[in-house]
């Protein structure tokens, strides 16, 4: 959330993001006499001056003491208004060992996913040329096929939208300079395309994969590669002489970059990062080339006496929304909104491991800020930091009406009670072992005691979640601030929500029945604990026997499904926990998201199908055994739980493709 939000894992891959149609779907019941007309609060008080004294001063009092408490190495900030650079600032290290300071002018900062902007002016420029047709089949464009989606192809409008309907895709995400070689993006792209879980237009999934697929149709058709358009188009025009998509960096750039930290206080600079998808994510420039960029879109185009888009062209990208909910911020061309107090404001977030960044354009005011930090800091400090910086600028210096409402009690209870319940994210992966992220953090919709709800991910600066306050149907207003929440309604039913700060590129639709963490969760926790008694058993019971000299007690059939089921519950927990470590270790190092895992994933594949299916096979035939046996009533309930649970993990690892013999993800 552009706010207080904890996005759950995928904001760290890339934070992790028309024809201004209304969709389809977003049914909400027309206002009645419960609700209260939608009014804007009390006017508030009056701005404080946009001058660089003004911004500076208020500047220097926030950030020193924002980055030493967060263990964050260095930033840098600016500040652009009416054409001009208002404000530039270095703040803490560039490099921490040898104290080198941030230089707004020179420095090199990664701002990841802002890379994208730069990815989808060009795609406009190439429309302006006719060259591109927002709304033809991409398939025209390409040397290779996307499938359709429902009989529907993929088109450049769905891709700047994020509504293309693939699933993520991490493998080979990021890299690292010296470390395993990275595939060239477009042969990236070729290698496999994600799958399409959602109809074109209809559902936003942020995808790094689609735009890295727009920056390979500009290249082309323009016959140009990807990072000499760039060089030539934009970074040329604007005079922007620190920047490049470039990887490694061209020696005349390496050093002005900065280090990047896990944390400052480690003073252990990272290797420069790799970006798979390069058009999606691997952009290095200073803050004042950054500042150029903005100034010619807050101009519509215009830098001095030159261009990088028309200026049609520019208010085309600027004002063309995507509405799916009402209320909650919209996906743009390229750009996503992100208006705040009455003011028309777009922009966009990016995230590499090391760098975090925001760029905010207030339209209609003409400024613009930029942030980036060098490091991710304790816990969400680098997130806390960029959304109170805009927060506090937006209020202090740009402060407006605010919407407000009131639905009655009764409504508010009723509408929090269809608001409950299990979520997933459309930003997700439904084809590979990484679906199962899903069943381990699922987002849950809790109505609270005075009518509001929470979401489990949203929490404030303090760790606590938010609290969601009815102020139409189904339009909600965090009760501590200025965002709102939208949910669609079918058939009397919640279907999906959305809020600001993830609405324009990411909603949360019911979870299937078929794979809810709300009944399957806490059904594996209590396989998976069966199983580790019995397998403890095992060694604890034959020390007794010895101990005592009592003799094994079964024989025949008896004996063998016993020993069987015992080998297969420690070799169920052994994969378990195997690819618990593997997804655990993979996901702390984007390094590991490429083709060095193979032999490691296929293993764990094979093993898994031997074990999971062996598993469930001997299960059976223990329960089988026991349950007509003699045997005492409680060994039979055991039997049958083992049994269960075996068969259970078999199911898990079908649904969620432990067993799938394919290591593309």
């Amino acid at each position: 959330m552009r706010t207080r939000v904890a996005v759950m894992w995928l904001a760290a891959l890339f934070s992790w993001v028309s024809l201004g149609w209304a969709q389809e779907g977003a049914q909400l019941p027309p206002p009645g006499p419960a609700t209260e007309t939608t009014v804007p609060q009390a006017e508030p008080p009056g701005a404080a001056p946009l001058t660089r004294e003004n911004v500076e001063a208020w500047l220097d009092g926030y950030l020193p003491y924002a980055l030493q408490t967060g263990d964050i190495a260095g930033a840098v900030v600016v500040v652009v208004k009416d054409g001009q650079v208002l404000v530039q600032k270095g703040y803490g290290y560039a490099d921490v060992k040898s104290r080198k300071p941030v230089d707004p002018e020179l420095t090199l900062f990664r701002p990841g996913s802002i890379s994208k902007l730069f990815t989808w002016t060009a795609v406009m420029q190439q429309v302006e040329q006719g060259k591109l047709d927002l709304d033809a089949d991409v398939n025209n464009y390409l040397d290779f096929k996307i499938p359709p989606r429902d009989g529907q192809p993929v088109t450049l409008r769905n891709i700047m939208t994020h509504t293309a309907g693939f699933e993520e895709q991490v493998k080979g995400l990021m890299g690292e300079e010296g470390g395993a070689s990275v595939l060239s993006f477009d042969e990236r792209l070729k290698n496999w395309v994600p799958e399409r879980i959602f109809a074109p237009g209809t559902t936003p999934a942020y995808s790094n994969y689609a735009t890295a697929l727009a920056g390979y149709i500009v290249q082309r058709v323009s016959g140009v590669h990807f990072d000499d358009y760039i060089d030539q188009n934009i970074f040329a025009p604007l005079g922007m002489q620190h920047s490049t998509f470039r990887q490694p960096l061209p020696e005349a750039l390496k050093p002005l970059m900065s280090s990047g930290y896990a944390l400052a206080s480690s003073g252990e600079a990272k290797p420069y990062e790799i970006v798979g998808v390069s058009p999606a994510g691997s952009l290095a420039a200073s803050g004042a080339d950054m500042a150029k960029f903005m100034i010619a879109h807050l101009q519509n185009g215009a830098f001095g006496t030159t261009r990088i888009l028309q200026e049609d062209t520019a208010k085309q990208m600027h004002s063309t929304a995507l509405t799916i909910l009402p209320r909650v911020h919209r996906m743009l061309l390229g750009f996503y909104e992100q208006n705040y107090n009455g003011h028309r404001a777009l922009g966009h977030g990016g995230d590499t491991n090391w760098f975090h960044s925001d760029l905010h354009l207030f339209i209609d005011d003409g400024v613009g800020m930029y942030v980036s930090l060098n490091s991710g800091g304790k816990g969400p400090a680098a997130h806390q930091i960029r959304s109170t910086l805009f927060d506090q600028f937006a209020d202090r210096y740009l402060p407006g009406q605010t919407l407000d409402g009131k639905v009655d009690e009764k409504t508010a209870a009723e509408h929090a009670g269809m608001m409950a319940g299990v979520y997933e994210s459309s930003r997700r992966m439904d084809s590979s072992f990484f679906s199962l992220l899903g069943l381990a953090g699922p987002i849950k919709v809790i109505p609270n005691p005075d009518h509001t709800i929470s979401v489990s991910m949203a929490q404030n600066l303090a760790g606590v979640p938010i609290k969601w306050r009815e102020i139409e149907p189904f339009v909600y207003r965090d009760v501590e601030g200025k965002y709102l929440l939208s949910a669609q309604v079918k058939d009397g039913q919640v279907v999906r929500f959305s809020f600001d700060g993830v609405s324009p590129f990411m909603m949360f639709e019911r979870t299937p029945a078929s794979r809810s963490p709300g009944w399957l969760l806490p059904m594996a926790i209590v396989g998976l604990v069966s199983l580790l008694l019995t397998a403890l058993a095992w060694p604890v019971s034959a020390l007794v026997r010895r101990h005592y000299g009592v003799a094994y007690g079964l024989t025949g059939d008896d004996a063998k499904a016993h020993r069987w089921v015992r080998i297969a519950a420690l070799a169920a927990l052994a994969i378990c926990i195997g690819w618990a470590i593997a997804i655990g270790k993979m996901m702390g190092d984007f390094s590991l998201l490429s083709e060095s895992s193979d032999a490691w994933l296929w293993l764990m594949q094979l093993l898994s199908l031997v074990v999971f299916i062996g598993g469930a096979v001997f299960g059976g035939w223990n329960a089988w055994i026991v349950v007509r046996s003699q045997r005492k009533w409680y060994a039979k309930v055991w039997a049958v739980v083992l049994a269960l649970s075996l068969l259970l993990l078999l199911y898990i690892a079908l649904t969620f493709h432990l067993i799938a013999f394919d290591v593309n993800y």
